[in-house]
């Protein structure tokens, strides 16, 4: 198994998770390979990384297993070449606040073990895919793991957002804008607007208003095979479509944007000691009396 090694060249301690990373592998009997964005923060004595660069691109083309190592945002990014060649994504947390991060710096002998032990599976998640279809703008087909966001785009006021599903009518409302999230991204900018936090086994797409003048619309939770059409009515000149949080696209509106779940789901390691709601009463603090925290 060759593993393809990408990070996060902001975080004070990546190169040192790196070489840590590498020799551990290494004494496992894995080969890897490193990205080339990773050269700053390798240290020029670490030979055993220098010869290890290649691009981005071919380490989603040529590694068996993608190993990311710091926030979710890294993640995200090295997905996007995970989810191009089929290639498994498992990431490792060196940020903050990880939800799709599932390895700890701590926990990296074991996550090793696990996978020399064979105790491992591979799971497919939803991705989504979208494009433009107004008169006006006709772009290609843009993908993302997380999330789709329609967004204000800087106007001071809100933009008026119809919202078809199936070509069935739903209702037409006024917010700064809509989230339209898979399962994995429901823990993402879905979740900060009030959405649900869906489990990443369950095969459905949620739709979160952003602030939306109505009190009355609440996210929506809708099958996965389902079409989801939003028409975004503005007088500013433009509104803004995010991919991910890593990729965004202008259009003068108004503009109609048409997503669904992609025929090409993401697929991500997860070793047996791997536990989602562990994940989840670790970050949101479940079950934590913060009374017990405070003075």
């Amino acid at each position: 198994m060759i593993f393809g090694i990408n990070g996060n060249t902001s975080k004070e301690n990546v190169g040192s998770v790196i070489h840590q990373l590498s020799e551990k592998l290494t004494a496992a009997g894995f080969n890897f390979l490193v990205a080339d964005s990773l050269k700053p923060v390798i240290a020029p004595a670490d030979e055993s990384i220098l010869h290890k660069f290649i691009s981005m691109e071919k380490l989603g083309a040529e590694c068996d297993v993608i190993i990311s190592v710091g926030g979710d945002g890294t993640m995200l990014t090295a997905a996007q070449y995970a989810h191009k060649f089929d290639t498994p994504i498992v990431g490792m947390n060196a940020g903050k606040l990880g939800f799709l991060a599932e390895v700890d710096i701590e926990g990296l002998d074991v996550f090793i073990e696990e996978i020399k032990l064979g105790e491992y599976k591979i799971e497919e998640r939803i991705s989504l895919e979208g494009k433009v279809i107004s008169s006006l703008y006709e772009g290609e087909t843009i993908f993302a793991i997380n999330d789709f966001v329609v967004d204000k785009g800087g106007w001071s006021k809100m933009v008026e957002i119809e919202l078809t599903i199936d070509d069935e009518y739903v209702t037409t409302f006024s917010a700064d804008g809509l989230i339209i999230a898979t399962p994995a991204g429901s823990t993402g900018y879905s979740l900060s607007v009030g959405g649900p936090i869906v489990n990443p086994k369950a095969e459905v797409i949620a739709i979160s208003p952003i602030s939306p003048h109505s009190l009355t619309f609440r996210p929506l939770i809708v099958n996965k095979d389902q079409v989801i059409k939003i028409k975004v009515h503005s007088p500013h000149t433009r509104v803004l479509l995010n991919c991910d949080g890593q990729r965004a696209f202008e259009y003068h509106p108004p503009v109609v944007f048409e997503a669904a779940r992609s025929s090409k789901p993401l697929k991500v390691l997860r070793t047996n000691s791997m536990s989602y709601f562990s994940v989840l009463r670790n970050k949101l603090m479940w079950g934590m009396d913060l009374r017990s925290h405070t003075k």
